[in-house]
């Protein structure tokens, strides 16, 4: 399975992908209501957390995607699908934007600040776009699951990496 298959599957039904992305912003809105000023505290900041998290991962793909399409595939913007390529971002950052109404994004638990999480993300995206395009999956005929597992070893590499990078450098003193 490739990822345009996927593409194709989620032209087909998009009605999951619709309440996907329409219930994180949602959900965000309705926490700042109830947690009001206890957004800051332990429960509250994980779930806060968690929807950071499960909005910035496919919109950050769908940003890699979009500039993939533009500038490495000549695409024309307006004939791809709204759904898998804009929806996500847009929820990405209704999603921001309506947290950061009740808290301060740096203080949530899972990364020092927003941009952090983005950068590793990004970077994580290019990395498998880079080893999809130089045909390097083919030698280990990996599939789509195999692909998923691989972004998620990147990621906690690249996270680990990152974690012992600015470690370093608070202690000799660059940061």
């Amino acid at each position: 399975m490739t990822l345009q298959d996927i593409f194709a599957k989620a032209s087909a039904d998009p009605l999951p992908i619709l309440f996907y992305f329409i219930c994180l912003p949602i959900l965000a809105f309705v926490l700042n209501w109830i947690a009001k000023d206890e957004s800051h505290k332990s429960p509250w900041n994980y779930v806060y957390s968690t929807i950071i998290f499960l909005v910035s991962i496919p919109g950050i793909f769908s940003i890699i995607l979009c500039v993939y399409s533009m500038f490495f595939e000549p695409e024309n913007l307006l004939k791809l699908n709204a759904l898998v390529y804009f929806l996500p971002i847009v929820s990405m950052i209704a999603t921001y934007m309506i947290i950061s109404q009740e808290t301060q994004l740096s203080n949530l638990p899972g990364f020092d600040k927003i941009s952090g999480l983005v950068m590793l993300l990004a970077v994580t995206f290019i990395a498998i776009l880079i080893i999809q395009k130089t045909r390097i999956w083919v030698v280990f005929a990996g599939n789509m699951t195999h692909l998923l597992i691989l972004f998620l070893v990147l990621f906690l590499a690249f996270r680990f990496a990152w974690s012992k990078l600015t470690k370093g450098s608070d202690k000799a003193g660059l940061s």
